[in-house]
């Protein structure tokens, strides 16, 4: 948690929305936490939270096995608001009715307000919200009353003398337009809290926190040319100066002139110490005939250690390793918050190996992406580095499907280029949370001038998102996916074929592998 912050737990039940609600509340400049269901109330009390959210989830509060807090968080002392299977939980606790709902509702509904409410202030008599339940409350436990309701179910209800409210709907999602209004109500008119909660507030804290772990310590940061390993190492520099030294590899899997532009934007940055290290061929020669995703993983992860190890032995004594790894990346690669799924496993989260012998320091453990780039913005770090979209840890590697080598690099790099100056030409590179090609492990047969041709295919991905937990497929336009198929077929000598990913996240991730 982070210190000198007021702050609002969520428990969460296993939600798909469960992050949302974390973001949201943090865009009215209130800190936000995500904690497991079963978080003992001793744990809860020690992290002092300002209100408690408990979050929806997929299981019926009757059925075996269904998750359940302890019924003693409603008497913590502070506001709870339960958001659909939060509500049922709430009122099978106090002893309300929850059913199954002869008709599920999922999609919009329209939600008439009956009376006013502070959980509701400011919001129309009737407005638009997002159902997702097949249960519902058909009678509130004693004290409370119902404020709002849709054709099909109580929309929300609230005991007051209590601080204990309920929404039957997700005002976390961007399909309730109000639903921001109403998560504010809560944590800013209900608890009480302040917007404490900015880029600044928070650059100062870790800050602080890094010059409490590391102490009189010497620290060495891997720099990806990312957002998020930039920002952590500014922050770092920041706590201690010159005992940072940042070393950014050269892995052979970077973008066309990567290395060398990324190198001139933190040399231009001034404040980091900065070592350019060239490990191309290493790398390639450890992946030589390796096609398997999770290997391809594990071998970078082994070199890149491997290198950090070796440049951390000529600087003499070194303690820490800073790592970028931001709460999404916690949320999907370690199952700590909750029953979430583990996705990722490039992320290193959580710990490195022991051979490494150094300490961890992850100053944006706590922030989602947008927060990353407010904070670099607050650092003064360079547009070119804040506004970068989000590039894999493995490079290249996990968008070349099947064996990864020096010619197959080279055809997606030239490939990924064209795609990136004609995303930027177009004036959506800002718009789009990513935009890249990926090579395919097939040949197609085409014709070019007037010889047949059998050479590879590459996929473009292009879509938005605000926070990488769900994505979009992006609606390019027309000219803008024709430019690009064409100067690939025509510039790119060994790829005869494009074709463009229309899936989003869920049920495909945004990279491939």
């Amino acid at each position: 948690m982070s210190k000198g912050f007021e702050t609002v737990i969520i428990l969460d039940f296993g939600s798909q929305y469960t992050q949302l609600i974390a973001r949201r509340i943090r865009e009215v400049g209130v800190y936000c936490e995500i904690h497991p269901f079963n978080t003992s109330i001793e744990n809860l009390q020690r992290l002092n939270p300002k209100g408690l959210v408990l979050s929806g989830g997929p299981s019926s509060v009757y059925e075996d096995g269904a998750p359940h807090c302890s019924p003693d968080v409603l008497n913590l002392g502070v506001p709870v608001l339960g958001i659909c299977y939060g509500v049922q939980l709430l009122s099978y606790f106090l002893g309300g009715n929850v059913e199954s709902s002869s008709r599920r509702e999922y999609g919009a509904a329209q939600v008439r307000q009956l009376r006013e409410s502070r959980l509701l202030a400011g919001l129309p008599a009737e407005f638009q919200a997002w159902m997702s339940h097949g249960d519902h409350v058909t009678l509130p436990p004693t004290g409370f009353e119902v404020i709002a309701q849709t054709d099909n179910a109580l929309g929300a209800i609230e005991d007051n003398s209590r601080r204990l409210y309920g929404l039957q709907f997700h005002p976390e999602v961007a399909h309730t337009p109000n639903g921001k209004q109403v998560l504010e109500n809560f944590v800013r008119t209900i608890c009480g809290c302040h917007a404490d909660w900015t880029p600044a507030s928070f650059a100062q804290s870790a800050i602080e926190r890094i010059r409490e772990q590391v102490g009189d310590g010497h620290v060495i940061c891997g720099l990806s040319g990312g957002v998020d390993s930039s920002v952590a190492a500014a922050l770092v520099a920041r706590a201690i100066g010159d005992r940072l030294t940042c070393i950014f590899v050269d892995n052979g899997l970077l973008r066309k002139n990567e290395f060398e532009k990324v190198l001139e934007a933190f040399r231009n940055y001034g404040e980091l110490k900065v070592c350019g290290v060239g490990a191309g061929e290493r790398f390639l020669m450890a992946l030589k005939d390796v096609a398997d995703p999770e290997r391809k993983r594990k071998i970078i992860g082994y070199e890149f250690i491997e290198v950090f190890q070796e440049e951390a032995a000529k600087l003499g004594q070194v303690d820490f390793l800073v790592q970028g790894t931001l709460y999404p990346d916690v949320i999907e690669s370690v199952s700590v918050k909750g029953p979430s799924a583990v996705i990722k496993s490039h992320h290193n989260v959580g710990g490195l190996p022991e051979k490494m012998k150094l300490k961890l320091v992850e100053p944006l453990r706590e922030l989602f992406k947008d927060e990353v780039r407010a904070v670099g913005r607050e650092l003064g770090l360079p547009e070119m580095l804040i506004n970068r979209q989000p590039f894999p840890g493995p490079g290249l590697a996990v968008r070349i499907l099947g064996p990864v080598d020096e010619n197959r690099v080279r055809l997606l790099q030239e490939a990924d280029n064209v795609v990136m100056e004609e995303i930027k030409r177009a004036g959506l590179y800002q718009k789009l949370w990513q935009a890249f090609a990926v090579l395919l492990p097939i040949q197609t047969v085409g014709v070019m001038g007037d010889y047949r041709t059998y050479e590879n295919a590459v996929a473009i991905r292009a879509v938005e998102s605000s926070d990488g937990m769900t994505a979009d497929w992006a609606k390019l336009p027309y000219d803008v996916l024709e430019n690009i198929s064409r100067r690939i077929v025509s510039e790119v000598r060994g790829i005869n074929r494009v074709v463009y990913d229309i899936s989003s996240k869920p049920p495909s991730t945004i990279e491939w592998e």
